[in-house]
């Protein structure tokens, strides 16, 4: 193809330079090679639901994978997390290639251990919620295995072997309960705690955004919710997709607790819960 001048000096020589800037100001504007941040871990518990399709969404349109911790919660439509009115959306979940982990069925609270090998639990929901009961260890196994049971009833498919304990209240005889039983803890970074949970006048989307994009390193365990009912300023719409696209511009990937270096192969330990992230959480 040839180039035509167009007669005016100059003008050839200003077209030749912008061309060739081009290229780089191309280059910077886009995001860094996938994976060479690292990998983060996203992970979203139960909740009122309220932002569980836009998260369901958000997620399948950028191609990533997370994973979903299950309880039994009433949620904003006046039915429960795992009814079977909320079949269709689990099983999307399983088809979308998501990891999945018990919450134990009525998101039930460890308190303490007690001296005679039982705990002291409170259920937030069910028969029991509310009221204070010493369960043996069996129990509490029990307990994890009923969302496992329910959800392979409302999918035809079994949870992973991880769980996670209601308000990160986890106690000695509870992580023995849930290693004996095949489950193994999975907490979260101190980075990654999306602060979904706090009062949004104090803690408003744009900090925390700032925040958890700042901090979050390769290998980083992120929770979230599906929906909190406290939160006046739902986190999920305004941080989720920035928080997405921002962490993809830095390089990272995203894969779900299947792929984590700590949750492979056999039971080896928990992964415990940082003084920090407890902090925050009982905020």
């Amino acid at each position: 193809m040839r180039i035509l001048s167009s007669g005016k000096p100059g003008v050839t020589a200003v077209a030749l330079a912008l061309a060739a800037l081009a290229p780089a100001s191309l280059t910077l504007a886009q995001p860094a090679p996938a994976c060479s941040a690292g990998t983060v871990y996203l992970t979203f518990d139960t909740g009122s639901q309220s932002q569980a399709e836009y998260i369901a969404q958000t997620l399948r349109r950028h191609h990533i994978k997370a994973t979903f911790f299950m309880a039994n919660e009433k949620t904003v439509n006046g039915d429960f997390t795992l009814d079977p009115s909320w079949a269709p959306f689990w099983k999307s979940l399983v088809a979308d290639g998501h990891a999945f982990g018990s919450h134990t069925f009525d998101h039930v609270y460890a308190k303490r251990d007690l001296a005679d090998g039982k705990i002291e639990v409170k259920p937030q929901f069910g028969a029991g919620a509310g009221k204070l009961q010493a369960w043996t260890p069996q129990q509490y196994c029990d307990e994890l295995n009923r969302v496992d049971q329910r959800f392979q009833t409302l999918t035809g498919k079994h949870i992973d072997h991880f769980w996670r304990t209601p308000g990160g209240h986890l106690t000695p005889h509870t992580l023995a309960a849930g290693e004996a039983c095949g489950y193994k803890h999975v907490a979260w970074a101190e980075a990654g705690f999306s602060g979904d949970e706090l009062p949004s006048d104090k803690w408003p989307n744009n900090m925390l955004l700032e925040r958890t994009l700042k901090n979050l390193k390769d290998g980083d365990i992120v929770m979230a919710h599906l929906g909190i009912w406290s939160r006046k300023d739902p986190w999920a719409p305004a941080v989720l997709e920035p928080l997405i696209s921002g962490l993809e511009k830095k390089g990272f990937c995203f894969a779900t607790l299947r792929d984590h270096p700590a949750y492979q192969g056999k039971l080896t330990g928990p992964v415990v819960l940082s003084n920090a992230a407890k902090a925050h959480k009982g905020a």
